[in-house]
């Protein structure tokens, strides 16, 4: 097998010591002597390579969690409502959180309480056999796997799952798999235009099925991260039936967790119960300790942070799967004795950068002007400080291969309030002085006082800020859009995993842009896309990463697409009867997985 050049970050659980909140923002991974916050030097030495698993490793039941018990019903508390339920088109890290509870896939993550991770075979008896190099994977289904209504799934529900990811109604999901089986960009797409719902399939020498427990992967150059790429969300099986609704599957999905969706109010609430069909044996990863779960949306940070703070009645047995604690409350949360002994903290591979939409904004001295401009610092600060995220000098995290420390080719460490005066004469240079900008952002607390320190910065330097508040259920679906109306826009992105080729390829290849594609900036570079084949092609995974650098700084240095703003961390407040308690390094969030209730 191959070496692969996938590493992943080492799950953290840390209990915060009361009274050591520093609420200032940190530049490149400083931090007062008080200041329990991560930094990138944790992100850093969280990082090593996750092995493939062994089919002894892939087997269940899950390893158990000291102290669990059975029964009772979990509370949650999202901002947030679920915009899809079709695991297609889940590229979103809620929505991947309850992919966990909900879908399985033909591979998964399992972590020990040391932070250890492996990547083993979940629906398949292994991570994959791999042969001819790397371009033919042959997966084999368990036995005992089957979906919330009883039907066994086997290879035809898999096969259906990454074909049905050629049709046009899916636009939000990875499409890694698919490019890798039939072509770069959106190129793919022709070689099953209607997905398989005509009763067309990809050729056998693509894509066989030659029993129902076998599927075959046949690629034409190696692809040895395929085994990571199946663990995504977006490739959790759907059963070859009727109940693939097409479109509308994205509201009443089948299920093949431990928990099935017993009803769903979008926008209101969502109840999950235990899934009868679901067998503990076949699963290596899961368990289903509680009765169910009982979600409900619209909880802004705060009310959820005050709920938590509370720990009265059914909120002693609550959590959010991605609520963090609110900023302006993190330095009463951890002075609480209660609060500050239920807390997880982990570093998140996303970087948040301010999108520059290039098909409106063309001169790169304007692009310039803004990253220059943007006040770095004063986002942090509302972000929690350094609890909530670090000024970021460049568009890879501290979490991927290729990260470079202090890499911060506009100043941003330097002078993290931004630079008006230098992105004046960058504006003045260019003709734009007093130049409309139509700056989109989210309709949540934190959002709505980023863009009013944002558009203070940006006014500063000579624009005019036009603000336009979105609704942040349907935030990505809008901002992917390729004529979404905006010019400037937050996104944050993450690696899949922690390669460069998971953050390079997706965000800044201009053959990728379509609507609901993650390409925001909407780059259109040919050095770009050749470089990018050009580096997939280098065997050599420490090649291949030198050559990563060289191509993000040629992004962030000759083509600017996207301010980069913050690296993120989170910290997140949970009940006092909740156990199972720690961070999940794939969901980046605490892990939905080990989750009991204390009698």
């Amino acid at each position: 097998m191959n070496t692969l050049s996938t590493r992943r970050t080492r799950a953290v659980i840390v209990a915060l010591a009361a009274g050591s909140l520093a609420l200032t923002g940190c530049s490149g991974g400083g931090r007062s002597s008080k200041d329990n916050a991560q930094t990138d030097k944790d992100a850093a030495s969280q990082s090593k390579a996750v092995p493939l698993g062994t089919a002894a490793q892939s087997n269940g039941p899950a390893a158990a969690v000291p102290g669990a018990q059975n029964g009772g019903t979990i509370t949650v508390y999202q901002r947030d409502s679920f915009n899809h339920l079709d695991p297609a088109q889940m590229y979103v890290s809620d929505m991947g959180d309850l992919a966990k509870l909900i879908f399985r896939g033909l591979t998964t993550y399992t972590q020990d309480d040391k932070g250890n991770k492996t990547l083993v075979g979940d629906l398949a008896t292994d991570a994959g056999k791999m042969s001819d190099g790397g371009k033919t994977w042959t997966y084999t289904l368990k036995d005992g796997i089957k979906f919330e209504d009883g039907k066994p799934i086997t290879s035809k529900d898999i096969r259906h799952t990454i074909e049905r990811q050629y049709a046009s109604f899916i636009t939000e999901g990875p499409t890694y798999i698919q490019q890798w089986l039939s072509g770069d960009g959106t190129t793919y797409r022709k070689a099953l235009p209607d997905g398989p719902y005509k009763g067309d399939h990809l050729p056998k020498s693509v894509l066989d099925t030659p029993d129902d427990k076998t599927v075959v992967f046949h690629f034409k150059t190696p692809q040895t991260q395929l085994p990571y790429a199946l663990a995504m969300a977006g490739y959790s099986v759907v059963p070859d039936s009727a109940k693939d609704t097409k479109d509308s599957y994205d509201v009443a999905p089948v299920t093949s967790g431990p928990y099935k969706i017993a009803s769903f109010k979008s926008g209101k609430s969502m109840t999950l119960v235990k899934d009868p069909n679901w067998d503990a044996k076949t699963d290596p990863a899961r368990h289903q300790y509680v009765d169910g779960y009982n979600i409900s949306f619209n909880h802004q940070f705060s009310d959820s942070t005050k709920r938590l703070m509370a720990d009265q009645g059914s909120d002693k047995t609550a959590i959010s799967f991605t609520n963090a604690v609110e900023p302006t409350l993190t330095k009463q949360v951890l002075s609480d004795p209660s609060a500050s002994k239920r807390l997880v903290q982990g570093y998140q591979p996303y970087v948040w950068q301010l999108n520059m939409n290039m098909d409106r904004i063309k001169d790169k001295r304007v692009r310039d002007a803004i990253t220059y401009a943007m006040p770095s610092q004063q986002v942090v600060r509302i972000e929690g400080g350094s609890y909530g995220g670090e000024i970021a000098g460049g568009l890879l995290s501290p979490t991927v291969a290729g990260y470079e420390k202090g890499y911060d080719p506009y100043g941003k460490l330097k002078k993290p309030n931004g630079d008006p005066e230098k992105a004046k004469q960058l504006l003045k240079e260019a003709g734009k002085e007093g130049m409309k900008l139509v700056y989109a952002y989210a309709n949540t607390e934190i959002r709505q006082k980023e863009a009013v320190a944002i558009a203070d910065g940006l006014a500063k330097a000579g624009f005019d800020v036009q603000k336009k508040e979105i609704d942040s259920s349907s935030w990505y679906q809008q901002m992917g859009k390729v004529d979404n109306g905006f010019d400037i826009y937050l996104t944050g992105w993450g690696q899949d995993w922690p390669d460069a080729s998971t953050v390079i390829p997706p965000s800044y290849d201009g053959r990728t842009i379509a609507d609901g594609a993650s390409n925001y900036s909407h780059v259109r570079d040919p050095k770009i896309s050749q470089e990018i084949d050009r580096i997939k092609q280098i065997p050599d995974v420490q090649k291949q990463t030198a050559e990563w650098q060289k191509l993000h700084h040629y992004i962030v240095e000759q083509v600017n697409p996207a301010a980069p703003v913050f690296f993120v961390k989170s910290l997140q407040l949970y009940g006092s009867k909740i156990g199972g308690i720690r961070y999940n390094t794939d969901t980046n969030y605490l892990d939905v997985n080990t989750l009991f209730i204390k009698k």
